[in-house]
């Protein structure tokens, strides 16, 4: 039963970001079936190799958050310039490839430990929390089930989501002996029954063959691009910092964890890189640790690492069966929004805590200020307002995540403590 929750939320985690992308870049629908079953495979793959060999922990990989804006960004100036969407996706092919070799090499030299300073726990707690407000978002939007353009809820729809969302909630906080564990995994279940009685299921896709390997380079041979380049030096920044929330975060979970934390940065950080250099070949979204997993184990008490390894396996070899994928694919979008943003309950609530590990004094609190007015307001600008700039300033500036984290990073080491300045003088 551990293994077929962490099995659904691995499932959960993968089936929406395929079907935001394949939308952006115009992909017909076979096309984003096979960009589904390429994201399950990595997913898979990665995950089990981050759990035996990289950081060790029940940490679920998953497409990520901010590369999926990476992708709309770049997909934005490549129909404003009339460029080939497709030959944009090369670039992004290539983009991984460079992110992932600096990860190898920041991970097997040590330099990701002593990054670590960087990352105080008012950068972490930041991070965490910008997240949360990122992807919050996204998830809304699929639990109301809009659609169109403009986008009009169903409200329909959203009873059932906010339903799955209240028993998730309700089940992780009242719940009680095994029904307290199995939270999630109840709430998917109940929701997808609803969702299917209502008659709202799609149709599945026909799938020709019982088995099939995933294509390699589908989007075609990656392309250099200057401009991507000094964008992925600034993007890997935020990778170090989203390896690094998601390892601390996880390691407070997991008893006995927390003082292996700087062998498991290390570790994570060169199988990171091993998973972009996946998510290039096999022509995915970048694949990252989710922080998110820290709060599924906080809703499930699901912290032993052989369920979540066995998981990783079951998804990596269903996806080897496309009958299956078609199938899988019928998770109702809504539902998995949902029980992914119960998760982000627990997130933002250890978010908060990691920022209140350390006394909120004056020059924390206008730090934190500072962070989260240009942070989140930037997630409110339009997509077109930083077309004009420079592609690298325009991804910087479009990317609210990207752009808070840097402003606290950079703000906790140039405003040092009074006791710092007090010692240097």
């Amino acid at each position: 039963m551990g293994s077929l929750q962490w099995f659904i939320f691995l499932l959960a985690n993968a089936v929406a970001l395929p079907i935001v992308i394949g939308g952006i870049y115009q992909l017909p629908l076979p096309k984003v079936m096979e960009l589904m079953q390429r994201t399950f495979f990595v997913v898979g793959v990665t995950s089990f190799l981050q759990g035996w060999i990289g950081h060790r922990l029940p940490i679920a990989d998953g497409p990520a958050g901010s590369w999926v804006a990476v992708f709309t960004i770049f997909a934005d100036m490549a129909i404003r310039q009339g460029h080939d969407l497709q030959q944009t996706l090369r670039i992004l092919e290539g983009g991984m490839i460079m992110a992932g070799l600096l990860l190898i090499v920041l991970g097997a030299t040590g330099v990701m430990v002593r990054m670590r300073k960087l990352f105080t726990p008012l950068v972490t707690g930041s991070f965490l929390l910008l997240l949360g407000f990122q992807l919050s978002g996204v998830f809304l939007l699929g639990m109301l089930g809009a659609h169109g353009e403009p986008a009009k809820a169903d409200l329909h729809t959203a009873l059932i989501s906010f339903g799955v969302f209240v028993l998730v909630i309700g089940l992780s906080v009242w719940g009680k002996g095994w029904m307290r564990g199995y939270a999630v995994l109840l709430g998917i279940i109940s929701g997808w029954i609803a969702y299917s009685l209502s008659g709202k299921s799609g149709a599945v896709l026909p799938a020709t063959d019982w088995f099939q390997l995933p294509r390699v380079f589908a989007w075609g041979m990656p392309v250099w691009d200057s401009g991507m380049a000094v964008a992925v030096v600034l993007f890997t920044l935020l990778l170090v910092s989203n390896t690094v929330a998601a390892v601390t975060a996880v390691s407070h979970m997991v008893p006995k964890r927390l003082e292996k934390e700087a062998g498991a940065l290390n570790a994570g950080g060169w199988a990171g890189g091993i998973a972009h250099l996946f998510s290039a070949v096999f022509s995915t979204v970048g694949i990252v640790p989710l922080p998110a997993s820290a709060g599924f184990i906080g809703l499930t008490k699901q912290h032993r690492l052989r369920p979540f390894l066995t998981a990783c396996i079951a998804l990596s070899l269903i996806s080897l069966v496309p009958a299956v994928i078609s199938k899988l694919s019928l998770l109702p979008g809504p539902v998995a929004n949902a029980a992914l943003m119960a998760s982000f309950v627990q997130l933002i609530a250890l978010g908060l805590q990691t920022i209140t590990r350390e006394a909120l004094d004056q020059r924390r609190l206008t730090i934190l200020g500072v962070t989260f007015l240009f942070g989140v307001g930037t997630m409110f600008l339009p997509k077109t307002i930083f077309a004009q700039l420079p592609s690298v300033i325009s991804y910087v500036c479009g990317n609210g995540l990207l752009l808070g984290t840097l402003l606290a990073i950079a703000l906790e080491q140039v405003w040092k403590k009074e006791k710092e300045v007090s010692v240097g003088a």
